[in-house]
């Protein structure tokens, strides 16, 4: 059972601006109400400029938050944009690795290279949810879905199964304080979408956004960030998919079918879809380019054979679930369950 979380600003330093204090209240209370102590890495609340200049001290926070024994789950503030920067930080002398113990790690977006570097040091991790998105949500209490798997993962410290939620949400367009206590505008949702392959398939589950694996290849964002991913091996290589399932969700930019394409074609030339046993898409925000992204994982992956599953509730689209990665899965589309088993 988790006591203790620690908050980490590992990309974006939002969580210390001013401006968004009424939502960090707001998650900070509901974290209480559950009995949980809070704590704030020491640099977390630093806000946007000093984070941006300084991945050094985010890589400090994280290392702490690993050392730390009353920490029970490190949980993200939110992503961003540039967490590969803090690579130098964590490998070059095996900081991390000498750092890490089995604590609960909670993120997503920008959030996935994390994921991957702690994967590469032998830590199972949780993609899904944050802290100012989740937590912090400014409807009356947070998503009955998303709070749903939140509270199974503090109360247990892992999920055994997952389910499609039965409504999806439009993105907020506004965050302010006179949205506090204003819910979304909800649509019906229709469950798990199996586009092709086998309506049962298992493997352990790693992947995350979509926007930031193209980053890997792609240095159009930041230049530097294919060379650093290189030099450290960040993206792992075709074996070490070997039986895997993929999870893709993308984000709040809402990748253009073209660059979605370029994304799936960087991970089909590491030999990924060669490798895994199946792959798992999540919906996307607001359903924008749905149909242009079933067609094209199904084209580009061209082997009818591998299952791929869409719609999942999970990544950038609210409500959201939880996935571990690195526990055994079992995907059962016929009735819509994935589950888990230690």
């Amino acid at each position: 059972m988790i006591k203790t979380v620690g908050i980490v600003s590992l990309s974006s330093g939002i969580i210390g601006e001013p401006f968004v204090r009424f939502e960090t209240d707001i998650g900070i209370r509901r974290l209480k109400e559950y009995g949980l102590n809070v704590t704030f890495m020491p640099h977390a609340r630093m806000g946007l400029d000093y984070i941006k200049a300084h991945p050094e001290k985010r890589a400090e926070d994280l290392l702490q938050a690993f050392r730390d024994p009353e920490i029970d789950m490190i949980l993200c503030a939110i992503g961003g944009d540039d967490t590969y920067r803090l690579l130098p930080y964590l490998f070059d002398h095996d900081e991390l690795a000498k750092s890490v113990t089995d604590k609960v790690f909670l993120g997503f977006s920008d959030t996935t290279v994390n994921h991957l570097m702690l994967h590469k040091v032998g830590l199972n991790t949780f993609y899904g949810q944050a802290f100012l998105p989740d937590i912090c949500e400014l409807s009356p209490e947070m998503h009955p879905y998303t709070k749903k798997y939140f509270t199974e993962l503090i109360s247990t410290g892992t999920i055994r199964e997952i389910t499609p939620s039965d409504v999806w949400y439009e993105e907020r367009k506004r965050f302010a304080p006179d949205q506090v206590g204003k819910p979304l505008t909800a649509h019906p949702d229709h469950g798990f979408e199996r586009l092709q392959g086998a309506s049962v398939f298992s493997g352990k589950i790693l992947g995350g956004c979509i926007d930031s694996m193209y980053d890997f290849f792609n240095g159009e964002r930041y230049a530097d960030m294919p060379v650093l991913c290189e030099k450290y091996q960040l993206f792992p290589d075709a074996e070490d998919w070997k039986g895997r399932i993929l999870l893709l969700e993308s984000s709040e930019e809402k990748l253009p079918p073209e660059k979605y394409r370029q994304a799936l074609e960087y991970l089909k030339e590491r030999g990924v879809f060669d490798a895994v046993s199946g792959v798992l898409a999540g919906k996307p925000m607001d359903e924008t380019y749905a149909e242009e992204y079933r067609q094209l994982l199904v084209e580009v992956i061209n082997n009818p054979d591998l299952p791929v599953v869409f719609n999942l509730n999970i990544g950038h689209a609210m409500p959201r679930c939880i996935i571990p990665f690195g526990i055994e899965a079992v995907v059962d589309t016929d009735n819509q369950i994935i589950r888990f088993t230690d």
